[in-house]
């Protein structure tokens, strides 16, 4: 009896009626519609930033280059700034990612405390700052006034903690198991030991999912370069000279092209803005590509908070 009904069950599972072909195929093909709604534009501007600046300006170009050339590239980084903004770029990706994961999984933990008397007070001022601001002026009479205007910390200190980020880690903290925390203070550990040696590991894919969150918002930012050091070459980043450059209009473009071909001893237009646009987003845009895959698997467990339970 029960071997023919686990024969039936397999019968039922293999056989697929027409209505779940139907759904199957409808599947595939928005899926694979959806694929190619996201990966066109990018292969789009990679064909176009490695292709000859000029046969460009005539159209044309979908995945391959037509003309194949690198003098789009040789042009972005010859500028004398790409170099000391890349590295900018890396450097406030990095701090700011560490410093705003750490700082803000320890004020997670202490409000996610039941034994904390002001947690809900605390959380309840966190939240506000999602919802009110002071607004630009007043926010950048307060940087003036702290002494972070020209100066690398404005990329890090003002957003070190944010209320979302703060609100997915306490969730999944207060999902953990209090018996692991418990068992820690009757051994004797102090809550700064119970953070680190206990909850920190455990809290490894939320941790994951707020560093992407967060490294992709540092890696992009560039308002607070144009905001607070647009006067200060050597703290631009790689988005804010982007920016730049898709500011800049094409007579001016024209201008800075001439210049370098000129004092090359090469052509004119060696280079245009369409082309060096391009070429500037597949710049800033490959390390986040890099990056991503790796903290995908920790990605999709952080964002199933509620997936451990007591």
């Amino acid at each position: 009896m029960a071997n023919g009904g686990r024969q039936k069950r397999k019968k039922r599972i293999g056989r697929m009626s027409a209505g779940d072909w139907a759904f199957e195929i409808v599947n595939h093909t928005l899926l694979i519609l959806l694929v190619i709604v996201t990966l066109y534009p990018m292969i789009n501007t990679l064909a176009v930033s490695l292709n000859d600046a000029t046969d460009s300006l005539k159209g044309g170009i979908y995945l391959w280059p037509r003309k194949f050339s690198l003098e789009n590239y040789k042009f972005v980084f010859q500028e004398s700034n790409i170099a000391n903004a890349a590295l900018i770029s890396v450097l406030r990706t990095v701090i700011g990612t560490v410093l705003t994961v750490f700082c803000s999984a320890m004020v997670a933990y202490t409000i996610s405390r039941p034994e904390y008397v002001l947690r809900r007070f605390v959380t309840v001022i966190f939240l506000l700052t999602m919802y009110f601001n002071g607004g630009l002026i007043p926010t950048y009479l307060l940087m003036r006034n702290l002494g972070l205007i020209g100066t690398f910390g404005i990329y890090i200190w003002p957003n070190i903690i944010g209320a979302f980020n703060l609100i997915v880690i306490r969730t999944f903290i207060e999902n953990l198991p209090s018996s692991l925390i418990e068992s820690a203070k009757i051994d004797g550990a102090g809550e700064f030991r119970t953070f680190v040696n206990i909850v920190l590991p455990l809290c490894a894919p939320v941790l994951a999912t707020v560093a992407l969150f967060t490294g992709v918002w540092q890696w992009n930012s560039w308002f607070d370069v144009f905001l607070y050091n647009s006067s200060k070459e050597h703290l631009s980043t790689l988005q804010y000279e982007l920016q730049k450059v898709l500011a800049f209009s094409n007579a001016s473009m024209q201008r800075i092209d001439f210049q370098a071909a000129a004092a090359q001893g090469a052509s004119y237009q060696k280079v245009t803005p369409y082309a060096i646009r391009a070429t500037m987003m597949i710049v800033v845009s490959v390390p986040v590509i890099m990056v991503y895959p790796f903290l995908q698997k920790y990605f999709v467990k952080g964002m199933l908070i509620g997936g451990v339970k007591e």
